[in-house]
């Protein structure tokens, strides 16, 4: 039995959960007050809803079903925390004149190239920025907060000799010694 698949999933109170079984998997619906999200998973993949707790389970003991449930059992789990939390991604921009800034639902980032580079923010997508150099993603969902992070990390990632870049908060960078110079 898959540890993380086998346990519950907490509902809280403002949310709310549709389970609607289709000919492709079942469909998962829910709303909470910062949105809604809609997920289809896997037929081998059996989701009840018991007063405020869901439970995921296998059909069967299959190699897929097995490797599917605790996977299905996070998926529905980062749903339920990102309508009633949300999930944010900080990023730190470094280097000289390296800035970003946000227009409208833009996000406009100087770094280093001869032009500015543009990022449009996705739907239930929103950036923030904080002293020109601190820059944080936020949504509903997990896995489109972390491609969008992603995405503009990509724009220009840290380099290991100064370490000039984007990169994640926390981010440790490994950098190498420069040129030794003659002796």
């Amino acid at each position: 039995m898959s540890r993380i698949g086998k346990s519950p999933v907490q509902v809280p109170d403002k949310v709310e959960v549709n389970i609607k079984e289709t000919s492709g998997g079942t469909e998962i619906t829910v709303k909470g007050p910062k949105g809604s999200l809609t997920r289809t998973f896997r037929p081998e993949i059996v989701i009840t809803l018991e007063g405020n707790t869901l439970i995921v389970s296998r059909k069967d003991e299959s190699r897929l079903a097995r490797s599917l449930h605790g996977l299905s059992r996070t998926l529905l789990n980062n749903m339920v925390l990102g309508v009633s939390q949300g999930f944010t991604r900080n990023l730190e921009i470094v280097g000289v004149g390296y800035r970003a800034q946000v227009q409208g639902n833009k996000l406009v980032l100087a770094l280093g190239y001869s032009h500015p580079v543009e990022i449009e923010a996705p739907t239930d997508i929103s950036f923030a920025v904080e002293a020109n150099t601190k820059l944080q993603v936020s949504g509903i969902d997990k896995e489109i907060v972390g491609q969008v992070a992603a995405l503009i990390r990509s724009k220009r990632p840290p380099e290991p000799y100064k370490g000039k870049g984007v990169k994640y908060a926390g981010e440790r960078i490994r950098r190498k010694a420069g040129k030794a110079g003659k002796k």
